[in-house]
């Protein structure tokens, strides 16, 4: 019996060396892309925020939207699919649950 549990542990800790292992490049590519994409705006890329924002509104008032690429058109459609899900998942996350607000 205590043969085997020898064996359990060197096996477990062989196997804990190995994930570790094959985990740190795969870990080392999310950090390095959390540090980059998940910090917030800088106080100077706000006026370039607010500009991209304007020249929406103004493409859709002025219908020059119509003259967008497929791929631009998908590229744009992908971006606001994103941002309505980042808030749809935040507010399940705000209200603890999925149905309804608890009141």
């Amino acid at each position: 019996m205590a043969q085997f549990i020898c064996n359990l542990a060197k096996k477990a800790l062989a196997l804990m060396n190995a994930a570790v292992t094959y985990s740190k490049p795969p870990l080392a590519t999310f950090w390095h892309c959390a540090r980059v994409e998940l910090i917030p705006p800088a106080s100077a890329e706000i006026p370039t925020a607010i500009q991209r924002l304007k020249k929406i509104v103004k493409s859709t008032q002025t219908g020059s939207f119509k003259q967008l690429t497929v791929k631009e058109a998908l590229l744009n459609g992908l971006v606001s699919t994103k941002v309505w899900m980042c808030f749809y998942f935040s507010e399940i996350i705000g209200k603890h649950g999925i149905i309804g607000y608890n009141v």
